[in-house]
C-alpha cells in the first residue's frame, strides 16, 4: 500500500466542517419506503435533472476533468469505489460516465423534501450508528439487476483533508458477495471544495484505474471482507498518489 500523502501544504487550511451526529434515533422501520423503491425501481427523472446541474457545478466552478475514464465498464453490474473527501465527491466521479450511479447516503440526510428527491434519484440511505443490514440488501438488488453502486472504502469524509489509512470492511462484503466488477477511483482537490466562501476554489482531477473483480464467495468473513477492501483501498491510494505527484510536478 502507498505512503500516506497529504493534500494541503503548511501553509493551507481547510474549512472547518461541522460536527457529525453518527447516530440516528429514528427506527429501522421508518426507512423502510427508502429502502425498497430503489430495490425495484432505478433512477427516475430527478437523476437526469440533478446530473445536468451538478455536471456544469463541477466542471465550470471546480475545472473537475478527468483521466482514463474510458476505463469504466460500459455494462454490467459496477462497484465504484472513490476516495472520500467532500459532500459532492460522488458527483466528481458520475460527471464523466453515462452509469447511473446509485449512491449510499447517510440516514442523517433524510429530511424534508431532499427524502422524495433523494429516493427518485436512485440513493439510498445507510442507518449510521446501527447494524444495518437492509443498505446491503439494496446493495445487491442494485448490481443483480446490472445497475452501478458508489461506496466509499473509508465509510465517511475524511476530515483532514489527507486521505484516511485504513478501510471499512463493507465494500468488501459486496465485493465478495456479489462477484460485480470494482471500479476504483481516486479524486484529489476535492478535500477544499468547501473553501469557497473564502473564494478559494480547486481545480478538481477524477483518476479512474483498471477495473477489478473478486471471485464471488458464500458468507465471506469478517477477515475475507477486510482482506478485499483494504486490496481495493489499496489501489485507490496507489492512484491518488500519482495524482498527487503530477498536481505537485505541475505547481
Amino acid at each position: 500500500m502507498s505512503e500516506h500523502v497529504s493534500t494541503t501544504r503548511p501553509h493551507e487550511e481547510l474549512a472547518s466542517m461541522r460536527e457529525q451526529n453518527y447516530k440516528d434515533p429514528r427506527p429501522a422501520e421508518y426507512f423502510d419506503r427508502y429502502y425498497e423503491w430503489p430495490m425495484n425501481h432505478k433512477p427516475g427523472w430527478v437523476y437526469d435533472a440533478a446530473r445536468v446541474i451538478m455536471c456544469l457545478y463541477v466542471w465550470i466552478l471546480f475545472r473537475a476533468r478527468s483521466l482514463r475514464s474510458e476505463l469504466v465498464p460500459t455494462s454490467g453490474p459496477v462497484i465504484f469505489a472513490p476516495n472520500h473527501f467532500s459532500n459532492i465527491d460522488h458527483f466528481f466521479v458520475g460527471a464523466f460516465t453515462r452509469r447511473k450511479l446509485q449512491f449510499m447516503a447517510k440516514s442523517q440526510l433524510y429530511t424534508g423534501p431532499m427524502r422524495y428527491i433523494y429516493r427518485n434519484g436512485g440513493v439510498f440511505p445507510v442507518r449510521r450508528g446501527h447494524k444495518d443490514e437492509r443498505v446491503f440488501e439494496v446493495a445487491h438488488s442494485i448490481l443483480g439487476r446490472g445497475g452501478t453502486i458508489c461506496m466509499y472504502c473509508e465509510g465517511g469524509r475524511s476530515r483532514t483533508g489527507r486521505i484516511s489509512d485504513a478501510a471499512k470492511p463493507g465494500i468488501g462484503r459486496v465485493a465478495l458477495e456479489s462477484g460485480a466488477t470494482i471500479q476504483p477511483v481516486a479524486i484529489h482537490g476535492s478535500e477544499k471544495v468547501r473553501n469557497w466562501k473564502r473564494l478559494q476554489l480547486p481545480s478538481v482531477r477524477v483518476l479512474y484505474g483498471e477495473p477489478m473483480r473478486f471471485e464471488p464467495v458464500d458468507n465471506p468473513s469478517r477477515e475475507q471482507q477486510q482482506a478485499a477492501a483494504d486490496e481495493i483501498f489499496g489501489e485507490i491510494r496507489r492512484l491518488y498518489s500519482e495524482l498527487a505527484g503530477s498536481s505537485s510536478a505541475s505547481s
